[in-house]
């Protein structure tokens, strides 16, 4: 259940930046997140992750660990490293779900971890967690 709060917040000056190299898992991603009406854009691989950002510094990013050439670790480490997308939420949206894994994510910098399949509530509540630190920073 999404907070009262959450459900009457404008959202719309957010920017989420999704990134997964299945477009199916991308429209599933916009569809759950659409209520909220964020800026939303997608990626479909690493490098186009990296693109985008240098593009336009997103908000939060949602991002896939498994995509082919740069994956998503390597993304996190690249915008870490950044000290101009430093600061960026990131949260991984993944089908690795080893201890192994979630630490490295963890490590290497990201915000939070969410494992597939993606439930709704937990995506939408791990989401509003992340706008909140968002608005906090911005104070």
């Amino acid at each position: 259940m999404i907070p009262l709060y959450a459900q009457k917040h404008d959202y719309s000056k957010y920017n989420l930046l999704a990134v997964d190299d299945i477009p199916l898992n991308l429209v599933l991603v916009q569809k759950m997140l659409s209520r909220f009406n964020f800026q939303m854009r997608t990626a479909t691989s690493g490098q186009h992750a990296l693109d985008a950002v240098a593009e336009k510094k997103p908000d939060l990013i949602l991002l896939d660990l498994m995509m082919p050439g740069i994956d998503g670790f390597e993304v996190i480490r690249r915008l870490r490293e950044n000290p101009v997308t430093a600061n960026i939420q990131i949260v991984i949206l993944s089908a690795l779900n080893s201890q192994e894994d979630i630490v490295k994510g963890f490590n290497m910098g990201a915000n939070d971890y969410i494992m597939k399949p993606i439930i709704m509530e937990k995506l939408l509540t791990c989401v509003i967690n992340q706008m909140s630190i968002v608005e906090a920073k911005s104070i």
